[in-house]
Parts: structure tokens; C-alpha cells; sequence
């Protein structure tokens, strides 16, 4: 069977709890399916599946990504905010390169739910990041990063500082990342993260944001996404 030319990294399972609705072993068995020969799971703000993604894989003869998406807070809105205001968040896509970056992931995770969280919700400082983003790949996001939601806010000055400080952390290891998938967010903001890349010399990386295995799950994962936010089905 020939290699597939593209693989996942940016798979949600069930550990992302009312955003994925991926169980572990299916994710590599879809992976195996389509001749992937490694695929992610960057669950968000927790590593709760790697060790049964890696045992699954394992068996599978599949590469296991290690990863995660981690929550960032922007830094002018000081320490933790009280409940009542809580914090807006960022989102940055971290993948394991080696030993090292998991073991900095997994401190990066704590440090936000030990000492940086908000009613339920856990975000670090970017400037917590310093001196523990060896050994870890870092894709820029997309509309719900840093980056992409300051360029949709017309603040392209802002957007490209912040790309700076990215690249100052994950030296050689940050890649512009692109989405397509039919929102207007994403056509909005494609010209210009690409301006940044090819101005700042970044490579590109394309990727899918895979919260179910199938289409025909789209009105279970529906649900799923009205119990987080206390909506409605219509």
C-alpha cells in the first residue's frame, strides 16, 4: 500500500472532552486505514490520552505525534482574572519533537492548571513559555490563536509582534499554519499570515482541525458543543 502524502496533526479525541469526539484507538485506526504513517492528538490543555495513543499506535506500527493545544492568555490583561471576567484565550499548537519537549509539555500543562487557571478555564502567559520550548514544534494556529484572531481584529502591528516573540521561542521550530476549511475567518486571514511567513523566512504547514472521524457524526459532536456552551439544537 503506498504512503499517504498527507497525515493528520491536529486531531481532538475524547480527551478534549465536549470538543472531541475521536476515541484514541479509533484515530489510529482511521490513520492506518488512509496509510498514514503517524498522526497527532493535540487535545486541548491536557495530555490525559498520550499513553494510550502510544500503546494504540505502537501496536498499529503507526508514528505517534505526541502534542498538544495549549491555552495562552495575552499578558496585558495582567495575573488571573476573577471568575466573572474570565481571561481570553489564545490557542498554540505544540508537537513533541523528543524527550525533552514532552517532558517541558507536560510542565507547561501543569503550570497552567496548577497555577495559571480561571473558573474552568487554564492559560499560561507566553512569557511562560521561556527557557521550556526545547524540543517542541509550534504551528501558529488559526483563527483561534494569537495571531490569527489579531489579524481578524485589523491588528496586523500586534499580530506580527507577537509571530516575533513565537519565533524568538521555537527558534527554527515555528511554522506558519493554514486552514481551509470554508469559514470566512480562515479566507480573511490567509493572505496575510502568508505576507508574515515569506517576510519572516517561516515555513508553512497545512493542516485539517479533526474533531470527528466521520461527516455523519456532525450532529453528535453538534451536541456535544451545545452542552460547553448551554445552547440549543435548532
Amino acid at each position: 500500500m503506498a504512503i499517504a502524502d498527507f497525515i493528520h496533526l491536529k486531531v481532538r479525541s475524547a480527551y478534549s472532552l465536549t470538543e472531541g469526539a475521536n476515541k484514541v484507538d479509533a484515530v489510529v485506526a482511521l490513520a492506518k486505514g488512509q496509510a498514514m504513517p503517524a498522526v497527532a492528538v493535540t487535545d486541548r490543555n491536557n495530555l490525559f490520552g498520550a499513553l494510550e495513543f502510544a500503546q494504540y499506535a505502537a501496536k498499529a506500527g503507526i508514528q505517534p505525534i505526541m502534542g498538544c493545544d495549549l491555552g495562552l492568555r495575552r499578558e496585558e490583561e495582567g495575573g488571573i482574572a476573577s471568575a466573572s471576567k474570565l481571561p481570553s484565550v489564545d490557542w498554540l499548537t505544540l508537537l513533541v519533537q523528543n524527550e525533552q519537549g514532552y517532558l517541558n509539555l507536560m510542565r507547561l500543562v501543569s503550570r497552567a492548571h496548577l497555577e495559571f487557571k480561571t473558573g474552568s478555564m487554564s492559560a499560561l502567559p507566553l512569557s511562560e513559555l521561556e527557557g521550556h520550548s526545547d524540543g517542541l514544534l509550534a504551528f501558529t494556529g488559526s483563527t483561534g490563536s494569537g495571531v490569527g484572531r489579531l489579524l481578524l481584529a485589523g491588528q496586523a502591528p500586534a499580530a506580527a509582534h507577537m509571530l516575533e516573540r513565537l519565533q524568538t521561542l521555537f527558534d527554527g521550530r515555528l511554522y506558519v499554519e493554514l486552514q481551509r476549511h470554508g469559514e470566512d475567518g480562515e479566507r480573511r486571514i490567509e493572505a496575510p499570515l502568508l505576507d508574515l511567513a515569506y517576510a519572516r523566512n517561516l515555513p508553512l504547514v497545512a493542516t485539517n482541525d479533526v474533531h470527528f472521524p466521520k461527516a455523519s457524526m456532525y450532529e453528535a459532536h453538534d451536541v456535544l458543543l451545545c452542552i460547553e456552551q448551554g445552547a440549543h439544537i435548532e
